[in-house]
């Protein structure tokens, strides 16, 4: 072998050597855009997965919502409760148990409004009236719909009645 084609040769390998660096630093930065691309595509895949299972939960989801169901007023049994709702249902000013028996025409015996204001306490706790005020009630909700009125009490009725 000659010197220029030693030269020669050490220029190709040195050329060579180079062109294996660049190579290697290309193939470098393809495979980080590897990785870089393979984390944005599991990202969009679990994404994807995500929207999937919230789609299939909206779809098991019932049609329709059940209506919200009121609670139902237990109304205590008697005519003279009767008697001190429809009582109530004809006005919307607080009434005290005197009142109450004023419109129910029974006498003002303490006897009867003390039973008037026991009764009146009973219904408000069952919810059905407010007590506002030491002795004042007024309706705590509407009052129940298709309740028979009772008639007012007649005299001998009155006595009988708890």
């Amino acid at each position: 072998m000659s010197g220029d084609e030693h030269q020669t040769l050490g220029a190709l390998l040195v050329r060579l050597e180079a062109q294996e660096k660049q190579i290697a630093a290309q193939a470098e930065a393809a495979h980080e855009q590897i990785t870089q691309l393979t984390a944005l595509l599991d990202g969009l895949a679990q994404a994807a997965d995500h929207i999937a299972i919230t789609r299939k939960t909206l779809l098991n989801l019932p049609d329709e919502v059940p209506p919200a169901t009121t609670p139902t007023v237990v109304v205590p049994e008697g005519p003279a409760y009767q008697q001190i709702l429809a009582v109530f249902a004809d006005t919307d000013a607080p009434l005290r148990a005197r009142n109450v028996c004023e419109a129910m025409d029974l006498p003002l015996t303490p006897n009867n409004i003390n039973n008037i204001r026991t009764k009146l306490k009973r219904l408000t706790r069952h919810g059905i009236l407010t007590e506002i005020a030491p002795g004042q009630f007024t309706t705590a909700q509407p009052l129940p719909t298709g309740e028979p009125t009772a008639a007012p009490l007649t005299p001998d009725k009155r006595m009988n009645q708890t």
